[in-house]
């Protein structure tokens, strides 16, 4: 025999194990229902596209993250490194059999060779709804609404979504002779969750080239906090005079009463000046998502309008706006909250098997509990009572069905709740009626 291979995984990439998929699956399902709920259809999309699609729509450092490379045929292409840019790619393509506004979610996985940190790898799910052909603001209202149902869906009671629109900062930087400067201000506010106040100040000096004054008064915006509406007079009176700016505090305004309007408790918005979003194809309203009890992972879903980004693809306007969840960077917040049951299995039904003399008995059963919806695992094996409830106990069943050659003789069997450690007999009748009535009042 060779050397044997190390199993081993790269760098900045993991395995999953079941009692990671199964969250993670059904995170995605509560996603899809979600979407669904307000219209969305899924779509998918390659996991490669031609470079020149991908190249210089993100910003300068999503550019440096790309996985690229030269296929057999000599063309360049690079693994997608957001969802939306395909997006926009994909409706420029089948513009003429979607029609607009399009109305889609994608769930899939995307890749950045990015240094990886808590809650962040190199391959990660994103879960996208996007509107593509509308300007009305009432599609960037209702990506608020979205975010906010996903994550009560998910289970979250106490959390913020902070909005801030970019025209707002574009109007400052207008103001104040710096408009031929915003990417690289933009990219600096950005990272002011992670370097703080005196850290975006050095970049704007040193990198983007302000003055020290020029870098104080574009950080008077970011430092401009309290209740909404003051947050918004306060916006419009720095902005004033630019009509980018006095568009962008408008539209501020007009999200945040159409939110309310639509069910959004006032506690959970916040118009945050200082949120700026690092992607280039930015064009209005942007959304950061935090944790109350976990701020410090960051945003868990973020998005934003893009009104151009399918005019690379397409004379005709596409505007788009829509907000992606950061799946697995949710999932590391949730581990670390303690809100992750410890379950490995599937199925919360467990059925032993104590008698192969029986075993079409206990597969007949399987199937007649399935068939009544409830998800049944049935041991391969008739191994000892302690070593079987072991195993159903280490995987997380809820019950246990044990039917031995006493119980099939008096027509009974012996219902376990493996949670509360209690045991119930309960008639065996042939439709299983009994059986499965009391398996599912004990499954809720």
């Amino acid at each position: 025999m060779g050397t044997l291979i190390p199993a081993r995984t790269l760098k900045g990439f993991r395995d999953y194990l079941p009692q990671m998929m199964i969250p993670r699956e059904r995170i995605m399902e509560i996603a899809r229902r979600v979407y669904r709920s307000y219209g969305f259809v899924p779509i998918d999309t390659p996991a490669l596209e031609y470079l020149e699609i991908l190249a210089g729509k993100g910003s300068e450092e999503t550019d440096k993250q790309l996985y690229r490379f030269q296929d057999h045929g000599g063309r360049w292409v690079a693994l997608r490194f957001d969802l939306t840019v395909p997006a926009a790619r994909f409706t420029a393509q089948h513009l003429n059999e979607l029609g607009t506004p399009f109305k889609r979610y994608h769930i899939a996985p995307v890749w950045r060779g990015e240094n990886t940190q808590r809650g962040r790898y190199r391959e990660f799910v994103q879960c996208d709804f996007d509107t593509i052909g509308t300007h009305s603001l009432t599609s960037d209202i209702e990506t608020t609404l979205v975010i906010h149902d996903l994550l009560r869906a998910i289970g979250f009671r106490e959390f913020t979504i902070r909005i801030n629109n970019r025209r707002v900062l574009n109007g400052l930087l207008e103001r104040l002779g710096l408009s031929d400067r915003a990417v690289l201000i933009l990219r600096a506010l950005d990272k002011w969750g992670k370097i703080g106040s005196e850290g975006v100040k050095r970049e704007l000096e040193e990198v983007a080239g302000l003055t020290a004054e020029q870098a104080a008064e574009v950080l008077r915006l970011t430092e401009i906090h309290g209740d909404m509406d003051e947050v918004l007079s306060r916006a419009e009176r720095l902005v004033q005079g630019s009509a980018v700016g006095e568009e962008g505090v408008a539209e501020l305004r007009e999200v945040v009463r159409g939110a309310v309007a639509g069910g959004v408790a006032r506690e959970c918005l916040i118009v945050d000046l200082a949120i700026a979003r690092g992607l280039d194809y930015y064009t209005g309203t942007i959304y950061e998502t935090f944790l109350a009890a976990l701020p410090g992972i960051g945003s868990v879903c973020s998005g934003g309008r893009y009104d151009n980004l399918a005019a690379l693809f397409t004379t005709q306007p596409l505007p788009g706006v829509g907000a992606s969840l950061g799946l697995d960077r949710l999932l590391a917040a949730m581990e670390e909250l303690g809100m992750l049951e410890a379950v490995s299995t599937t199925a919360p039904v467990f059925i032993v098997f104590f008698d192969h003399q029986h075993r079409d008995d206990y597969l007949r059963l399987a199937a007649q509990l399935r068939t009544a919806g409830l998800a049944v695992e049935l041991y391969p094996e008739p191994k000892k009572l302690a070593q079987q409830l072991k195993y159903a106990d280490r995987r997380g069943h809820r019950v246990a069905i044990l039917i031995g050659e006493d119980e099939f003789r008096k027509g009974v069997c012996q219902v376990k709740d493996l949670k509360a450690g209690t045991q119930s007999e309960v008639p065996l009748d042939p439709q299983c009626s009994a059986l499965i009535e009391h398996l599912q009042r004990l499954l809720g």
